[in-house]
């Protein structure tokens, strides 16, 4: 295999992806965009950038009914998108860190099918990281902050999680993501949140669950962390309604269609 220039960036990448499409262990193509996020994933480590590359498409293609049978626009998925927002907001901290949004849009528990809204959320991070952070800007976020809204989450919703969703994604989330995840938010905490914990929390690393902050009292807590510039109109932002920065996702999503769907670039023909 051809050697690399240690001191010409896009001469690694070039590196990486000549490694990767000879790699029978993986897919037979990459997005250069979401190497690059590997890459620098892991400080810019060519070995550990290798090593994560394949932890990721192992975990992808152990478990096909997640990560690789979908498509943004079938019933299973509409629905998904329909009661739960999934929207990257635009924008990035002065840490360069990109935010995303979740809240329940209809909170109706019957809504909820957690492994084809784990699917969903599959979907959304493998648009998201093949798409540039910034509008002409090249220069790729350096870490993920998740807000989650806990608005209308009941113990009825807990309750129809799947276990064994659940670890895939904590898994996936812990060993394989191609970004680093510097914090989550909880905000409009249920006077129950003690019992949701209890449910979840044997499937959180230690170091996942160090990462995440609960606002009980107000979402005036969240603003200490995050700018509240970045966040959406209806949180105290200005960064548009976020039904309007939820639909500008989902065309993009559907835009990426044939790119999600697209076994060459996710699926491992040979093991």
């Amino acid at each position: 295999m051809a050697e690399y220039d240690d001191t010409d960036y896009e001469a690694k990448i070039d590196y990486l992806q000549k490694w990767f499409e000879d790699n029978k262990k993986l897919p037979k193509k990459v997005d250069r965009l979401l190497l690059k996020r590997f890459y620098q994933c892991m400080y810019e480590n060519v070995e550990d950038a290798q090593k994560l590359i394949e932890i990721n498409y192992l975990i992808r293609n152990s478990y096909p009914h997640i990560f690789l049978k979908r498509d943004p626009n079938d019933a299973s998925s509409r629905q998904t998108f329909e009661y739960a927002d999934m929207v990257p907001l635009p924008g990035l901290t002065k840490e360069k860190y990109k935010i995303t949004f979740f809240r329940l849009n209809d909170p109706d528990p019957k809504k909820m099918n957690h492994t084809e809204d784990t699917k969903g959320y599959i979907m959304v991070t493998d648009c998201r990281f093949c798409s540039p952070d910034l509008v002409n800007d090249d220069s790729l976020s350096e870490g993920e902050v998740q807000i989650f809204d806990m608005t209308g989450f009941s113990l009825k919703h807990a309750a129809r999680f799947s276990m064994s969703s659940l670890r895939i994604y904590m898994k996936f989330l812990h060993q394989a993501f191609p970004v680093r995840i510097k914090c989550i938010h909880m905000i409009n905490c249920p006077p129950y949140l003690d019992r949701l914990i209890s449910v979840v929390r044997p499937f959180i690393s230690k170091e996942v669950f160090k990462l995440i902050y609960f606002h009980t009292a107000s979402i005036d807590t969240l603003y200490e962390h995050v700018p509240r510039e970045l966040l959406p109109d209806e949180y105290g932002g200005s960064a548009g309604k976020l039904s309007d920065l939820k639909a500008q996702f989902m065309q993009v999503m559907s835009d990426k269609r044939d790119y999600l769907m697209d076994p060459n670039y996710w699926k491992v023909e040979s093991s």
